[in-house]
């Protein structure tokens, strides 16, 4: 039995009489199955002999009529999709770099009967709890990453003790990743790909210990400084080593971009 078999009996299950009623005419969910799988497909990038790159974020555009009378039901419907897209994925080896997320939304300009997909990658992003540290007088040394994507073991990601100290108030500086904002309340918050990170971007392109997020100390001022990463922090679209930061800078890690609001 193929996915989209799959999908259609795991459907029938899910779904009662007045549910099924819905589907008899019109946009059909197996055909906007049908649709995932192959804007997956097209959408998939080789990066390497190893590793083909994939969307994990989709949205599917309905008419006003396909759109009011599908929406009861979407929070079940694109569960159902994500995780046929989810085993598709999985059975081409592609490789996504975080969850995979389906969206139904109204189009105006499409006839009943009628629908849209459309993809892009975003980075699963998880921020830990932060502890505020006081900085010491001990300088920081940097290692380049010799492999891509890895931090050398050298590395040392923070110049700061465990020191508790307190932020000037009223703070409400933060990052905002994949329309999420995460408010920067420690003077230095590491960014990468490693389960230590402060911030952690699941992005294949951002290495373990990627950059540091600095209060100045003082004021409500931030800079971001580059961990000696394999594929480097770029702000504004230049290339930095270290960086004052300001009120909407974007900031590209690996595929992933950060935003910076002061507050």
């Amino acid at each position: 039995m193929g996915i989209l078999e799959r999908f259609e009996t795991g459907l029938d299950k899910l779904v009662n009489g007045a549910f099924a009623k819905a589907f008899r005419s019109d946009v059909q969910p197996v055909e906007v199955a049908a649709a995932l799988q192959r804007e997956l497909d097209d959408k998939a990038a080789v990066v390497s002999r190893e590793s083909t790159m994939a969307p994990n974020h989709f949205t599917v555009e309905l008419g006003p009529f396909d759109f009011d009378r599908l929406s009861p039901y979407a929070q079940a419907l694109n569960t159902e999709f994500g995780a046929m897209v989810t085993e598709h994925a999985q059975e081409q080896n592609y490789t996504l770099i975080g969850p995979v997320q389906v969206t139904m939304t109204r189009a105006d300009d499409l006839a009943t009967g009628m629908f849209r997909v459309a993809s892009t990658s975003q980075a699963g992003v998880v921020a830990q709890p932060q502890i505020p540290v006081a900085p010491s007088n001990q300088p920081q040394t940097r290692a380049a990453s010799p492999v891509d994507g890895i931090d050398s073991p050298d590395h040392v990601p923070s110049p700061f003790s465990a020191a508790s100290v307190d932020l000037p108030k009223p703070l409400n500086a933060r990052l905002v990743i994949n329309d999420t904002g995460i408010p920067l309340t420690s003077p230095v918050i590491t960014i990468g790909r490693g389960t230590d990170a402060g911030i952690r971007i699941d992005d294949p392109g951002i290495s373990r210990h990627h950059a540091e997020i600095r209060h100045d100390g003082t004021g409500t001022g931030f800079s971001i400084i580059d961990l000696a990463s394999t594929n480097g922090t770029l702000v504004a679209g230049e290339r930095i080593g270290e960086k004052v930061l300001s009120d909407g800078d974007e900031i590209r890690m690996g595929s992933t971009l950060i935003v910076f609001r002061s507050g």
